[in-house]
């Protein structure tokens, strides 16, 4: 009787039992073979930024360099000149992010904390507006800045990534605003702050995940844009890294070792800035959408 009462009190294994234990390793299979899917694009970029030219066009895939050569990286540094369209894109970008995120803050927390006639008809135009593809609106930004004679400038690209942006901006920041208790900002105005050192030194720091986790989004956007930069510049020396990989296919042919070459080298300042940011990045993603 102690023997059987010992054997029925015993714990389970760690592992579960064999049926629980099935779907668990189809799960980790199909994310393992996901995650296969997904990197080998990368690795395929690196691999042939690596390769020499006659490495390159073989029929038959070559998986690895077998005479690995830094010649794709110095072409795409020295002679398409990639230090200058960087220098384009990181002005823009950056004026593009701290705009948006600015406009944003002030917006979102405007919306959020103040109650006037006409509010929840602006958010449900944000929502409208963040709905349209961004290609349907470049023909009337295209119409709107010719007559303002933005095109062909840094600041009509700014304002154009900055609308493409903005909508999201604000209405991420607002969910991070809705989530605050209104009792903190009482607190603070009874101890004296004023709007402005309520804004700054209570409310940022509260939603600085949301701050962070749109200017990631708004970063991705404008530094991947193509189309907006093609068809706001014309001159081609303030074209941006996008419409600067455009270069290497020609009438001649596509140089597929300089273009991966150059391809990594402008994946590396996103993933910088991602590396800097995740660990906000991954608050201000969960946090803030729990509230509307």
């Amino acid at each position: 009787m102690t023997l059987s009462t010992s054997r029925t009190s015993r714990a389970p294994r760690a592992g579960g039992t064999p049926r629980k234990r099935k779907p668990r390793v189809l799960a980790n299979t199909l994310a393992v073979l996901f995650c296969l899917v997904w990197v080998f694009p990368i690795y395929w970029m690196v691999n042939t930024a690596f390769k020499p030219a006659d490495e390159v066009t073989t029929l038959s895939p070559i998986w690895a360099p077998l005479h690995p050569t830094f010649d794709n990286f110095v072409r795409a540094l020295t002679q398409q000149g990639f230090l200058g369209y960087l220098r384009n894109s990181t002005i823009v970008v950056v004026a593009a992010v701290l705009l948006s995120i600015v406009v944003g803050f002030l917006a979102s927390a405007a919306l959020s904390r103040f109650r006037f006639r006409g509010r929840r008809a602006i958010l449900v135009a944000i929502l409208f507006v963040q709905m349209i593809p961004s290609g349907a609106l470049l023909i009337p930004l295209f119409l709107s800045f010719q007559s303002l004679g933005l095109l062909n400038s840094y600041i009509g690209l700014i304002l154009a990534y900055v609308a493409s942006v903005l909508p999201f901006s604000i209405w991420v920041m607002r969910g991070f605003f809705v989530a605050v208790p209104i009792e903190i900002e009482e607190a603070a105005k009874v101890d004296g702050a004023g709007t402005v050192r309520i804004l700054w030194s209570v409310l940022f720091p509260l939603v600085l995940p949301g701050v962070i986790a749109t200017s990631v989004f708004a970063f991705i956007a404008a530094w991947n844009d193509y189309l907006t930069a093609y068809v706001m510049l014309k001159d081609q020396g303030m074209y941006t890294l996008p419409v600067w990989l455009a270069a290497f296919s020609t009438n001649k042919g596509t140089d597929y070792g300089g273009l991966m070459a150059a391809s990594v080298l402008f994946s590396l300042p996103v993933v910088v800035f991602f590396l800097i940011v995740q660990r906000r990045l991954v608050s201000g993603m969960t946090a803030g959408a729990v509230k509307g």
